[in-house]
């Protein structure tokens, strides 16, 4: 199968006859118990259902790869800032100090300081495949349709629809102007000096940008004359009912907050697992 980065691949397992509407409030409602607590056995409980949950829809890697990477850089930086910004918050947030190892006298790494920074990450990783589920396993139109049912205007969620549609259209094309480009003597090797690379890649970019404004304005002529936005409501034809796994996934997924909110109030008296007392 040749898979298309971020191209929506019709396939039938569990996850992908879910309802576009049980994915997107799967991710919601686990999103939810996430950020309501720090506690971190919380997280990783909601991060093994997630990546269960990610495998079980049998996404390949191609169609994530440059979002891991983008999301692996994002991480890095917010680990990286988080200690040079404010070393100690984690001392501050458990009110004890158990010295890993000393940089220089204002960067020192406490145990306390490498658990909220763990938990941190934890609550990233616990929410990301979910949301690259909603996104990849659902088909733009029942996308749109499920995000109208739950109260979201149908223009806002048509417009995400249209914009995860047009996205791999701007990836091909993109390749296809390098392709020609590179074969009129164009050179992005890094045998280049950076200055010419830059300067080659905006000889790309410039009719990909005037490519992109033709087709917008094909398709916004194709929706006005079809009388888009003119009522206050509209009917969809991809929209699935639910079923009894979409039941069962929005259950556990409530699960998971009930837990997280239960946790928090009744066990540890906060939205911190503390260790160290």
């Amino acid at each position: 199968m040749n898979t298309k980065l971020f191209d929506y691949v019709e396939r039938h397992n569990f996850i992908y006859d879910l309802s576009g509407v049980t994915k997107f409030l799967c991710f919601m409602i686990a999103g939810a118990a996430v950020m309501f607590t720090y506690d971190i056995r919380v997280m990783i409980v909601v991060f093994v259902v997630s990546v269960i949950a990610f495998f079980l829809s049998r996404i390949t890697f191609r169609q994530i790869r440059v979002m891991v990477a983008y999301v692996a850089i994002f991480i890095l930086m917010n680990i990286v800032l988080t200690f040079l910004f404010n070393p100690q918050y984690g001392v501050e947030i458990y009110g004890t100090k158990h010295v890993l190892f000393t940089i220089t006298q204002r960067y020192t790494l406490t145990s306390e300081q490498l658990l909220y920074q763990v938990s941190k990450v934890m609550k990233y990783c616990s929410i990301i495949p979910l949301g690259m589920i909603f996104i990849l396993a659902t088909h733009p139109s029942e996308m749109a349709s499920s995000m109208n049912r739950i109260g979201i205007p149908y223009k806002a969620t048509y417009a995400l629809a249209l914009t995860l549609r047009y996205f791999p259209d701007v990836i091909r094309d993109y390749q296809d102007i390098s392709v020609a480009q590179q074969a009129r003597g164009l050179d992005l090797s890094r045998k280049e000096r950076f200055a010419s690379r830059i300067k080659n890649v905006l000889n790309i970019c410039v009719p990909l940008i005037f490519t992109t404004l033709d087709r917008i304005e094909l398709i916004s002529n194709a929706m006005d004359l079809r009388g888009f936005g003119m009522q206050k409501k509209r009917t969809w034809y991809c929209a699935k009912k639910l079923t009894k796994n979409d039941y069962l996934s929005i259950g556990i997924c409530v699960l998971l907050l009930l837990l997280s909110v239960a946790v928090s109030i009744f066990v540890n008296h906060s939205r911190y697992y503390n260790p160290f007392i």
